[in-house]
């Protein structure tokens, strides 16, 4: 379980060089942000967390690539590489604002179960954003009511959430939303490197 940690705490962080750790990357390891945009404040705050993103590592040995799998504003759900959030994140050629952290999930699955994961999230790629979606989360979070039917429009913690639940695997949720914060306190998501 990776322990609550506050703004300053992810600052102090020892950040390791994306390309000294990229080799030791795996599918399967959670990616958390902690941005310095206003919509990730407004997050940030709703949450009572430092975290306001949250994504899966996609990792494909073919090819050589690492990835993240995410449901972004504006965007959509979308596999992108994390050097893009290094070096050119929105092609601004500036790194994204903020902070990134990977963790690792410790539970031992099985392939089956790492491949129903993955393509579950591909099988969502390219699913508009529906820009109303955000303020209705908003409203969600602030009001802590869930979704009241089942939609196939995203925030990052639920496309997680659904994603490792197709692998067999369910993060409790305390209120009736998940958020970056409840799986980053799950018991069996451990803390590794921060990156950004």
């Amino acid at each position: 379980m990776a322990d609550k940690i506050s703004k300053k705490e992810v600052k102090d962080l020892e950040k390791v060089p994306y390309e000294k750790i990229r080799d030791y990357l795996k599918t399967g390891q959670v990616v958390f942000c902690s941005g310095s945009y206003l919509f990730s404040g407004i997050i940030q705050r709703l949450t009572k967390s430092v975290w306001s993103h949250v994504a899966i590592i996609y990792k494909d040995e073919d090819l050589g690539r690492v990835l993240m799998l995410e449901a972004e504003p504006f965007v959509g759900i979308r596999l992108i590489p994390i050097s893009k959030y290094l070096r050119d994140y929105q092609g601004k050629r500036r790194s994204y604002k903020g902070q990134m952290v990977v963790a690792n999930f410790t539970v031992d699955l099985e392939q089956e179960d790492w491949k129903n994961i993955i393509s579950f999230g591909l099988d969502e790629l390219t699913r508009p954003y529906d820009n109303w979606e955000i303020l209705r989360i908003m409203i969600r979070i602030l009001f802590k009511i869930g979704k009241r039917e089942k939609n196939r429009n995203y925030i990052c913690s639920e496309l997680v959430r659904d994603c490792f639940k197709k692998g067999g695997y369910v993060f409790q949720m305390k209120d009736s939303y998940i958020s970056p914060q409840e799986i980053w306190e799950d018991e069996n998501i451990v803390y590794k490197y921060r990156i950004l």
